[in-house]
């Protein structure tokens, strides 16, 4: 028999997540805005090859997936809840993308449905992040949260997967941002090799001090005793090398990399990889 107390938790259950699907319709607007704006990601969605296209939405799902487990809409206890949620994230990004084209005059109903499919599927993976990162980012401090958590200014503990996988999330989107732009490959062109060599470097020391060094509001503390030289070989090294990873695939998935030489191609790498490491160690930030 339904009390007047179980009632009352669901609909608090209910608004908390109203509450969090209007956070991720202003996250997925702030967040995938830039790139709503930008030429070369409406062109792309004309001409870019569909099975990288394809390969791109399904790899979305489980990033998705795993990124409401630790932030979605609301606090999640099973698996099956936070698939809820990226599936409400991705859709919202699809609602979000299509309506902000449309009102831009991108896309226009005499256009072809490859066309037009093209852009908004192109565009709904940066703002279905954008939208779940929106309840990290955007919301206060709820009285569940209150309940449950303490209110510390220390990080929650993660394991060392799930430290990457944020690492990979922050790259992929900053990557997404950049990746489709003329100006990587001109960056590429104008560098030399001791350009990038100190590129790869300052990247390395921006991503270790953005965490470790500098004491952000949120960083990671180091135990008392553990040399500087561990969380260096232990996070920021292997987060780079996934930075670079996914620079490589948002570089392939765009074809900025074909018909470039080897050479141009890894200059082309280390420049996106800037910015990816950033997205990276401000993602161990900020999630």
């Amino acid at each position: 028999m339904t009390t007047i107390g179980d009632e009352r938790d669901e609909t608090e259950r209910v608004n908390r997540f109203l509450v969090g699907l209007a956070r991720g319709i202003a996250g997925a607007l702030l967040f995938c805005l830039p790139m709503l704006m930008t030429m070369e990601m409406w062109f792309l969605g004309f001409y870019m090859e569909r099975e990288r296209l394809l390969l791109l939405l399904l790899l979305n799902i489980p990033l998705l997936l795993g990124l409401s487990h630790r932030i979605g809409f609301e606090r999640t206890a099973t698996w099956r809840e936070s698939a809820r949620d990226a599936i409400v994230a991705y859709g919202m990004g699809v609602a979000a993308s299509a309506l902000i084209l449309l009102l831009l005059g991108v896309v226009t109903p005499g256009m072809s449905p490859r066309e037009w499919m093209g852009m908004i599927a192109l565009q709904a993976v940066p703002a279905s992040i954008g939208a779940l990162l929106g309840r990290s980012q955007l919301s206060m401090s709820d009285d569940d949260d209150s309940e449950n958590e303490d209110k510390t200014d220390e990080p929650p503990k993660t394991g060392y997967a799930t430290e990457l996988f944020m690492m990979a999330v922050g790259a992929l989107y900053l990557s997404l941002n950049l990746a489709p732009t003329e100006e990587m490959i001109l960056l590429a062109y104008k560098m030399t090799a001791w350009h990038a060599l100190s590129l790869l470097l300052f990247s390395l020391l921006l991503m270790h001090g953005f965490v470790y060094a500098l004491a952000f509001k949120g960083s990671h503390s180091l135990e008392q005793g553990t040399p500087l030289w561990h969380a260096f070989i232990r996070f920021t090294v292997p987060g780079y090398i996934v930075a670079l990873a996914v620079s490589v695939y948002s570089l392939w998935t765009f074809g900025r990399l074909d018909d470039l030489a080897a050479t141009e191609a890894l200059l082309t790498i280390i420049v996106l990889g800037f910015p990816a490491a950033m997205g990276a160690a401000a993602a161990r930030l900020v999630l």
